[in-house]
């Protein structure tokens, strides 16, 4: 009898903690959810953001009346954006805290390096390099930046391992860019000086991913994002000021400006952010989505023709690869 009952006392308690247990594997699962709800609208939004500098740079370059071989103008034009987006993020970081948003000691070298690396270089290959090729070609070499990063981070997190299935996703995400720029007929040959630099970009945004990632785990997200833009953003205007860049500003020019410093102030905030909570392959593949978004906004905003079955297939080609990548 005593035997009996203490069977079912320990009876009970086991089922009492398999019903916790069950508990909390549910919450978990909910949660996870959850932050992968969070990390793909966020992703989508910087993304989308991205994706609307293309028709704006176009806009932008009518407006100031920047010609395709005039670098210094560009560089110039890239450096003003990128300034300003970097003193906004520092400015809403100085109220949010209260205090000045100042590096801590020995903090300036790396902020300057991650600046460097993915604003100043990354900017300078693609402007070069996409005046000595198509943006068709540009724009499925740039789509690297997808896919550079699932290779590359393996090499920096533990935790980031290289699988088949995001091998196979980045393919099918790739296949959709491609498609939707093959339209116009073959891509033709390879220049140093065109493609190349373009590789060169992507190769530097993805190296600065990783960059920023590890900063991110002893930095405010913000202090990163505001001071990379700020310190690579001057480096630019300082290549196209040496470059014979000239702008001439009106108030359309000025509010373009504007529009593309928030843009890049908000994006660049929201992906360190993503990039300090998430695997980098994780948010990397969400890059594919930048031409896709840059495609469908240039043809509401310069009524272009883009709406077609091919553009239609390629956007669900390159959503495809973003699931197969995150999918568990």
């Amino acid at each position: 009898m005593y035997k009996n009952k203490y069977k079912s006392k320990w009876f009970l308690f086991a089922s009492e903690n398999m019903i916790e247990w069950e508990k909390t594997k549910r919450a978990e699962e909910t949660m996870k959810k959850d932050n992968k709800a969070v990390m793909a609208g966020l992703a989508v939004l910087a993304t989308f953001l991205w994706g609307s500098a293309f028709p704006s740079v176009k806009l932008g370059y009518d407006i100031f009346g920047i010609k395709g071989s005039d670098i210094g103008s560009k560089l110039l034009f890239a450096g003003i954006r990128f300034a300003a987006a970097g003193i906004m993020v520092l400015a809403v970081l100085g109220a949010q805290s209260r205090r000045k948003p100042l590096p801590k000691k020995g903090t300036f070298k790396k902020l300057l390096a991650l600046g460097i690396l993915q604003t100043t270089i990354q900017y300078y290959f693609f402007y070069v390099g996409l005046a000595h090729t198509t943006g068709a070609k540009g724009s499925i070499i740039n789509s690297f930046t997808a896919f550079f990063p699932v290779l590359l981070a393996p090499l920096f997190f533990k935790n980031d391992k290289l699988s088949v299935k995001k091998i196979l996703g980045c393919a099918v995400g790739l296949s959709g860019i491609v498609l939707i720029n093959l339209q116009g007929g073959s891509l033709g040959g390879f220049a140093w000086n065109g493609e190349g630099f373009i590789v060169m970009a992507a190769l530097s945004q993805s190296l600065a991913s990783i960059y920023s990632k590890k900063l991110a785990q002893s930095m405010n997200v913000m202090l990163i994002a505001g001071y990379q833009l700020l310190l690579g953003g001057g480096l630019l205007l300082v290549l196209g000021y040496t470059g014979n860049g000239t702008l001439t500003f009106s108030s359309a020019g000025l509010l373009l400006l504007l529009y593309m410093a928030v843009l890049s102030a908000v994006a660049f905030s929201v992906w360190t952010w993503l990039l300090s909570h998430y695997q980098v392959s994780s948010i990397s593949i969400y890059n594919l989505l930048i031409p896709v978004f840059g495609t469908l906004l240039s043809g509401l905003l310069l009524r272009e023709n883009v709406f077609t079955v091919v553009n239609m297939a390629s956007i669900l080609l390159v959503c495809g690869g973003i699931v197969v990548v995150n999918r568990q």
